[in-house]
């Protein structure tokens, strides 16, 4: 079995890659080569600039040629070839704030929204088996948020966004590998969140990612000061998503990692 990463040296991807024996990475350097996907048998869409950057209208256009577009070129490669299967990706941000969603709930109207629903219209139209995963914010300590919180926890600077009060849905990644596999073993298709069913809060994980590393973490980070620092795009930091797995939990999936405590006491202490 031959499986493509697209976006394949990102922090996922190159977790995802050591799960299987032969695998063909694209990405921003090799990408005049990606009709080599066509030669695979499974293709995962991982391709997308970071979120987590200040926003302008310039950085808009890159967040939505860097799914939308790249996708797009994906599928038309994937459809006039034999690749059995189809993984894309978008993101829980397609959500409202401060509710519980599964993959049946109503969608926000938003920028991040609209980017994630244009970057799932152009996924399922490929004709091949299909499934997308909605990412919630994927938590390990060699990428990820957490790789960009270590140091100032390290030095006890770590804290909580205000008070702390807002939700967050998070998976593991060694559980996030873990459903790439199970969809693939299970040919699952449909629309799956990936997010453990125990979601947390900002202060919650602060204070767990503390306890991990034996530190404190007394700050509070001002709201306004990431919207300073981020401008519109302080709206992933300020996000307050409630997200269920419902259609993983349907298809039998077990997650090993379920809460904040057993994710980042294990990860810091195995």
């Amino acid at each position: 079995m031959k499986v493509a990463i697209v976006g394949g040296r990102g922090f996922i991807g190159s977790n995802l890659a050591k799960e299987f024996d032969e695998v063909l990475i694209i990405d921003k350097k090799n990408f005049n080569e990606i009709e080599k996907i066509k030669n695979c048998d499974i293709v995962i869409n991982l391709a997308g600039a970071s979120i987590l950057k200040r926003w302008n209208e310039e950085y808009k256009k890159e967040l939505l040629s860097s799914r939308i577009d790249t996708t797009k070129k994906i599928v038309e490669i994937i459809n006039s070839s034999n690749v059995k299967y189809f993984i894309s990706t978008s993101a829980i941000g397609i959500y409202p704030n401060n509710c519980s969603c599964d993959e049946d709930s109503d969608l926000a109207d938003n920028f991040l929204a609209n980017l994630a629903k244009k970057w799932e219209e152009e996924a399922l139209k490929c004709n091949k088996p299909t499934s997308i995963l909605r990412l919630s914010v994927v938590l390990g300590k060699d990428g990820g948020a957490i790789k960009q919180m270590l140091l100032p926890f390290r030095l006890n600077l770590g804290g909580t966004i205000g008070r702390g009060c807002n939700f967050l849905s998070f998976i593991d990644i060694r559980d996030l590998i873990r459903v790439y596999k199970f969809l693939i073993e299970n040919k699952l298709t449909g629309i799956f969140n990936a997010s453990t069913p125990f979601y947390t809060t900002n202060y919650e994980f602060t204070k767990t990612l503390a306890k991990a590393l034996n530190k404190k973490a007394f700050f509070i980070i001002p709201p306004f000061v990431l919207k300073i620092l981020y401008g519109e795009g302080a709206e992933v930091l300020l996000s307050s998503q409630k997200v269920l797995p419902k259609n993983l939990i349907k298809a039998g999936f077990k997650f090993e990692y379920p809460t904040i405590e057993k994710s980042l006491m294990t990860m810091f202490h195995s």
